[in-house]
């Protein structure tokens, strides 16, 4: 293999040159950072543990080991000076499920991985899914020819088993690159059909998928009565005390019960009962004129969640009325849900969960308490924004699967989080320094904000605290994160895991000033959170914390890797989703490598000496992000979402040739990765 396998000296200062581009920036987000940030809310930070409303010990009494526990400063390892060398020595350590050799950060047009791994595209961006269905032309897109093909931006990605040998892959497409999709794109001039297009290149896909017996590959299934595509104009239920309500009833919906699309589904997850849950993020930025919106809590709920006052980037507005705030003022509160299918059942509709509350989800994890109820985590994905988790009031019939459990998530009660540390506030000087007792940790709490039938915030309805989740939590006093991202339970220790993306105006003037959860002023390398809740139960309402990574660079004294040696780790920045293996390792990949090198997948153990030693297992192309990683024992998989997303690239002159090579146009993908055994390196699930 190429000389770029072997292991490079990981305190070398990178060129920066990786950070998330222009382009991105547009289409993702709606330029989110170049906008002021809507939390402006006054909540206090409860720094010291002495004036909070609980205690470290207090919590430890009710049963609770705190998650912090840093591993060894120093370690056996001397240094990664050869592959071979740290693969011995990574054996001997048992590295459960971590037997390969870190490659080290990339700047290939390539997904780069370490020796012994093979890869292969499962699907990509206008595959066909539907027999029938035309193969992909992208100087000859219409909508109807998307709506029968693979969507644009894969993000999450899941799998449900169907039968031997199939699974059904469930994936979002969260939004569109239309300087990429099309030819001579005019962004002041958008056509019809151009929209057309990028809405049927939205929403999700449910992909019958078929496993190879030899290796790792999956191979699309086209035509499987299973496959499915929902888009920015399916039909989608609603469901929960918010249904009805006067505040998601339109001129095409008086009866506020049935939505078309999905807009910018991001993370997500599969549940107990065997549903997917998608995540609706950056749903703000396809509705034009909010300065129409004019009552009172409407004109606040605007600038809180960042609705464009004039003309959106895209221009949806000129061919559907209902993006023009200004024709249907309550269109856009019938996003920023979470949305529940069925992939099971191909006739099914999906539903808006409105008890969920509403508001930039990222992640919709969902595990089931010591009482049998489902419990729900999501992070609110904007700077100063919060984390939220459901618990459901009835319990999870388990084998009932969507139809069994129909109304399970539209009774219960929906909280937020507020972190406090147990370090003198003094200690939290903004440099990322550890405080005296070597860890940035500390309690928390679970505060409620309703039911499906009391609203615990004073002057506000159910329906308004669901409608407008994020004006209803400023007032109770949440902690205020750096981008709260994918937030996933771990199989093995049954702690929760948050991945903080970055938030570089934190501690600047007139914004949030540091606290133990958030310790590194003007953060853009971001930081993980490890989460332990009260007794192990996820339905507690207290729980601990400990920060298990302060992203960047090695050499940087504001990075914290668990308490492992920093001279023998990967260097990491902005992590964005998390999965587990069967061994209980942390999988992050992330998104705006601020490093000089391309966004990547990396591994993270979670006990024992290695704890906190991060080792980056793959790169991606060039202006792409990893998304939706899905680790199993017998392959890794990733979404590669945007390639070729770079400042400068056209259609007509794309920065990116992934996956198909020479002069072709960037595709997003789905890629597999697998061990061949022929490198005689450790197997990936060995020990």
């Amino acid at each position: 293999m190429p000389e770029r396998r072997r292991l490079l000296n990981l305190l070398t200062p990178a060129p920066i040159h990786g950070n998330r581009s222009s382009l991105t920036c547009r289409f993702k987000c709606g330029d989110a950072c170049f906008h002021a940030v809507p939390n402006t809310s006054d909540n206090a930070y409860f720094g010291d543990i002495a004036e909070a409303a609980l205690s470290r010990r207090g919590v430890m009494k009710a049963g609770l080991v705190a998650a912090g526990g840093a591993a060894f400063a120093g370690s056996s390892l001397a240094s990664f000076v050869t592959a071979p060398e740290a693969a011995a020595l990574t054996t001997r350590g048992r590295l459960r499920g971590l037997g390969w050799t870190p490659i080290a950060p990339a700047t290939t047009d390539a997904v780069e991985t370490p020796d012994g791994f093979d890869q292969d595209i499962v699907i990509r961006w206008g595959d066909p899914l539907f027999a029938g269905a035309p193969a992909f032309d992208p100087h000859a897109q219409t909508g109807p020819k998307q709506e029968t093909q693979f969507g644009y931006n894969n993000d999450y990605l899941g799998f449900l088993p169907l039968s031997k040998n199939v699974e059904l892959m469930c994936v979002n497409h969260e939004y569109t690159d239309e300087v990429l999709m099309f030819a001579g794109y005019d962004a002041a001039n958008p056509t019809r059909e151009q929209v057309e297009v990028a809405w049927a290149a939205h929403g999700l896909s449910v992909v019958a998928v078929k496993g190879n017996q030899g290796n790792g590959k999956l191979k699309p299934i086209v035509g499987h009565g299973h496959n499915r595509r929902f888009t920015a104009t399916s039909e989608f239920a609603v469901s929960g005390p918010a249904r009805g309500s006067q505040l998601l009833q339109t001129s095409a919906d008086p009866s506020g019960s049935v939505v078309r699309g999905t807009l910018n589904n991001c993370s997500g997850g599969l549940t107990p009962w065997g549903t997917w849950l998608t995540a609706e993020e950056n749903f703000n930025q396809y509705f034009a004129n909010g300065a129409a919106v004019t009552d009172p809590l409407g004109s606040r709920a605007i600038r809180r969640y960042g609705i464009p006052t004039g003309e959106t980037e895209r221009k949806w507005e000129r061919f559907d009325d209902r993006f023009d705030l200004a024709e249907e003022p309550n269109e856009v509160n019938r996003f920023g849900w979470i949305v529940e299918i069925d992939p099971y059942d191909p006739t099914s509709t999906p539903v808006k969960r409105t008890l969920l509350g509403r508001f930039k989800h990222e992640a919709g994890t969902a595990v089931i308490d010591r009482r049998g109820r489902a419990v729900v985590y999501s992070g609110d994905d904007e700077r100063f924004d919060y984390l939220y988790k459901f618990v459901s009031r009835k319990k999870v019939n388990r084998s009932g699967g969507f139809r069994g459990n129909a109304d399970l998530l539209d009774s219960g009660t929906l909280y937020v989080a507020r972190f406090t540390g147990d370090s003198p506030a003094a200690e939290i000087d903004g440099t990322g320094s550890l405080p005296s007792d070597r860890q940035f940790d500390g309690v928390g709490q679970w505060i409620p904000l309703c039911t499906e039938s009391e609203s615990f915030v004073p002057g506000m309805s159910v329906e308004e605290v669901l409608v407008y989740t994020r004006l209803a939590a400023d007032t109770v006093g949440p902690t205020k994160m750096d981008r709260p991202e994918d937030v996933e339970t771990n199989p093995v220790n049954h702690k929760i895991y948050m991945a903080l993306t970055n938030n570089t105006q934190r501690g600047t003037a007139g914004k949030a000033g540091v606290d133990e959860a958030n310790p590194r002023n003007a953060n853009k390398h971001g930081h993980v959170i490890e989460m332990t809740e009260t007794g192990n139960d996820p339905a507690a309402t207290t729980f601990a914390w400990n920060i298990l990574l302060v992203c960047g660079d090695p050499a940087d004294p504001a990075t914290y890797f668990g308490g492992f040696d920093k001279a023998q780790v990967s260097p990491i920045s902005c992590p964005d989703n998390v999965t587990f293996d069967e061994h209980g390792n942390l999988w992050i990949s992330t998104d705006g490598n601020q490093l000089g090198a391309h966004d990547g997948l990396y591994a993270v153990p979670l006990t024992g000496r290695y704890r906190g030693q991060v080792r980056q297992f793959c790169s991606v192309p060039t202006g792409a992000e990893t998304c939706g990683p899905w680790v199993t024992e017998r392959r890794v998989n990733i979404c590669v979402q945007h390639p070729g997303e770079t400042n400068d690239s056209t259609f007509e002159n794309p920065a990116s040739h992934w996956p198909d090579g020479g002069g072709s146009l960037p595709r997003p993908a789905v890629v597999t990765m697998w061990q061949n055994g022929r490198s005689g390196a450790p197997k990936h699930r060995g020990e």
